[in-house]
């Protein structure tokens, strides 16, 4: 059995989800239905919500800047990361 429900969501957010989601071959209202499943299957949010650390800040900060390393290999990255 389905219900049927009402929500308000911000204009623009709502028009560029439903661009993603077309590409992704899913409707509005399927994404929703299957965001509803993945609650009752984590018994919850299906992803962590926290107030980010000053350091997570200042990271998202630097990628949103393009700022900090940049590596043309993962094995470039994994001998900076071994350093």
């Amino acid at each position: 059995m389905k219900t049927q429900t009402t929500i308000r969501v911000d204009e623009s957010n709502y028009q560029n989800a439903k661009d993603i989601l077309a590409k992704l071959g899913l409707s509005y209202s399927q994404a929703i239905g299957l965001f509803n499943s993945l609650i009752v299957m984590h018994n919850g949010l299906p992803f962590d919500v926290r107030i980010p650390t000053p350091e997570t800040k200042e990271a998202l900060d630097q990628l949103r800047n393009k700022e900090g390393k940049s590596f043309d290999t993962i094995d470039e990255l994994f001998d900076d990361l071994d350093n």
